[in-house]
């Protein structure tokens, strides 16, 4: 399932466990989101996440890649026609055309977490040898 298609309380439970809430982050994995929650652990820069993606869900693998700026993700989901995420992956990175479209397309959900992301991002001391997609 691609992100667009969950619920959008689940989205929103994505944001607080990506903001650190780890009761909601139990509850996803508990309660059949194991990939949301995997997601979340994958942006706050878990390797072990990342594989498990990978393995799972490598669309959404390839977008936590995408976030980080990774040239080959965005091939991936571009030849996977993953138009959504790469324009999420742009407004995680606050490219303001990307937040655009997403408000055209009334994705306001979307720009929501992207700003959760890039917020926790651009204050995090992230690992550069971590693994790549």
């Amino acid at each position: 399932m691609y992100l667009q298609h969950y619920p959008a309380k689940i989205l929103f439970a994505l944001g607080e466990t990506i903001r650190g809430n780890e009761t909601i982050h139990l509850w996803l994995t508990e309660n059949g989101y194991p990939e949301i929650a995997a997601f979340s652990n994958a942006v706050r820069g878990s390797s072990d996440a990342e594989q498990f993606l990978l393995k799972t869900h490598p669309s959404l693998a390839a977008l936590d890649a995408a976030i980080d700026n990774n040239l080959k993700a965005y091939l991936w989901l571009k030849k996977n026609n993953l138009i959504l995420y790469i324009i999420f992956a742009d407004a995680c990175r606050g490219k303001q055309q990307a937040t655009d479209w997403l408000k055209s397309k009334n994705l306001d959900i979307f720009i929501h977490l992207a700003g959760i992301i890039r917020y926790y991002r651009e204050n995090q001391y992230f690992d550069y040898h971590r693994k790549h997609f």
